[in-house]
């Protein structure tokens, strides 16, 4: 999957995976593709969560083992 920026949230507990994704996004342009880490089980319903309420794009997800990467497309 294309990205442009990846944020490493392995090993971050609910909500620091998604606090640390706001924050991230906020440094992004409109259009761009961040990749996010994660190994907390709850990212599973958080990251879909976030983006619906934020009206960014989830484009893509991703598992290996217990690593989980999502691909969100900002707004």
């Amino acid at each position: 999957m294309q990205k442009d920026t990846t944020l490493d949230a392995r090993g971050l507990m609910c909500p620091m995976p998604i606090v640390n994704l706001a924050k991230k996004v906020k440094e992004m342009k409109s259009g761009q593709v961040l990749e996010l880490l994660a190994d907390d089980v709850g990212a599973k319903e958080d990251v879909p969560a976030w983006c619906s309420r934020t009206g960014n794009a989830l484009i893509g997800t991703e598992e290996e083992g217990k690593l989980l990467k999502f691909y969100v497309k900002l707004k």
